[in-house]
């Protein structure tokens, strides 16, 4: 009889966690590897940001702290939620926690029950229909079309909701796209969502800080501030101040909805760790001419890695909006066979043979719920970018 629990069977290990963790391998072994597969800035976090931890250590700060984070952090999140973003939060509707992965998490455990409905558009993060399933809620997966930017539409998602529907996941920009819905889009799925009041929304806005060409974000309680009472708006500082490893996410919720996050979150893990919190908040409450100074590099990798691909025959890629990815096509490539001789019978058999090849990690598409694609990250050097997608090139070259 097996000891592990029936849960775990409906899941998988996280497809771009796995990819990462094997071009780290081949690297140690000697090999000459490309990893554009994690979604991590290679910016340092900001000295500032450093310095405030190191200070905190010095006074002591190395307790316990409230479960749902300092009163200084919440109180500084609900101000920056509202300097950034017009939103009108309170303290105590913030719950901060390790990682905007265990928000997700503590928000589909503590509302799902079996056979609940969460509408993830697709392309979509990897994690989130395995946390769905874990809360013993069924994920509806809604294909969103190239030709609308890989946004949802309000067609689509009339279409998709049920009885059943519990949640709606909006993410923008959006990994492992890059899209960031207009005001425009926003309203109109805002509109058919208050046409229905038994579904909550959680938008997740971890890349809203990264956008290019002027943009603005925008979210949704900002657009329609009517589904403030039903929405979770999730947050961090790991992808805006390179902060991936301090582990620090949070959420921004109704007050009845926060006190059973809290309460979920006592019984797992307690508080985030006190050194990454002081971290935080000099993050949110300094500077933020960091964030200007790394959008401007991203923008051009971003422009750098679309020309060069979209040069190439056979691969196709939209100009993403925001976030640090570019999804590109390769369905014209599929069914043909590399230089090497490896069939590429579908994207994981293409970005396989790729990292095998030419030493070059990427994520495929089917990982994102979307064949026929794979993400790259320009998350790291202009240097070793313009290498990859050389190499990309010579590979795509050599297929026949």
């Amino acid at each position: 009889m097996s000891i592990i629990a029936e849960r775990m069977g409906r899941i998988l290990p996280s497809q771009t966690i796995a990819i990462t963790q094997k071009a780290r391998a081949l690297k140690a072994e000697g090999r000459d590897i490309i990893s554009l597969s994690a979604g991590e800035p290679d910016f340092d976090t900001p000295d500032f940001v450093k310095q405030a931890a190191i200070e905190a250590i010095a006074r002591g700060e190395t307790k316990y702290t409230d479960v749902a984070g300092t009163a200084p952090l919440r109180q500084a999140v609900a101000e920056w939620l509202n300097r950034d973003f017009d939103l009108d939060y309170r303290a105590e509707e913030i719950c901060v926690s390790t990682g905007g992965k265990q928000v997700i998490y503590n928000v589909m455990t503590a509302t799902l029950n079996a056979g609940d409905e969460v509408i993830i558009p697709a392309p979509a993060w990897v994690s989130y229909p395995d946390i769905v399933r874990l809360a013993d809620g069924t994920p509806i997966v809604v294909s969103t079309l190239e030709e609308d930017g890989f946004r949802l539409t309000a067609s689509q998602l009339k279409a998709a909701i049920t009885p059943r529907t519990r949640w709606v996941v909006i993410n923008s920009p959006c990994n492992p796209t890059g899209a960031a819905y207009s005001r425009d889009e926003l309203k109109a799925l805002a509109d058919v969502l208050l046409e229905h009041p038994h579904i909550w929304v959680l938008t997740d806005d971890i890349y809203a800080k990264l956008v290019y060409d002027g943009r603005v974000s925008h979210t949704l309680v900002q657009v329609e501030p009517r589904l403030r009472d039903r929405t979770v708006t999730m947050n961090g500082v790991s992808k805006a101040y390179a902060m991936t490893g301090w582990r620090i996410g949070f959420s921004a919720a109704p007050v009845e909805l926060t006190r059973q996050l809290i309460k979920l979150q006592g019984q797992s893990t307690s508080n985030p760790c006190s050194i990454a919190q002081a971290a935080a908040l000099a993050a949110i409450s300094g500077s933020q001419e960091c964030i200007a100074e790394m959008v401007s590099v991203y923008q051009e990798r971003r422009d750098l890695v679309v020309d060069q691909l979209s040069s190439v025959a056979g691969l196709e890629c939209r100009r993403p909006e925001g976030a640090f990815y570019v999804f590109v096509s390769v369905k014209k490539l599929l069914g043909k066979r590399s230089a090497q001789g490896t069939d590429l019978v579908d994207d994981e058999a293409f970005v396989a043979a790729l990292l095998e090849e030419t030493g070059v990690a990427a994520v495929h598409g089917a990982a994102f719920l979307m064949p026929g694609y794979f993400r790259v990250s320009y998350a790291t050097s202009t240097e070793l970018l313009k290498e990859a997608c050389a190499r990309i090139r010579h590979f795509c070259e050599g297929i026949e």
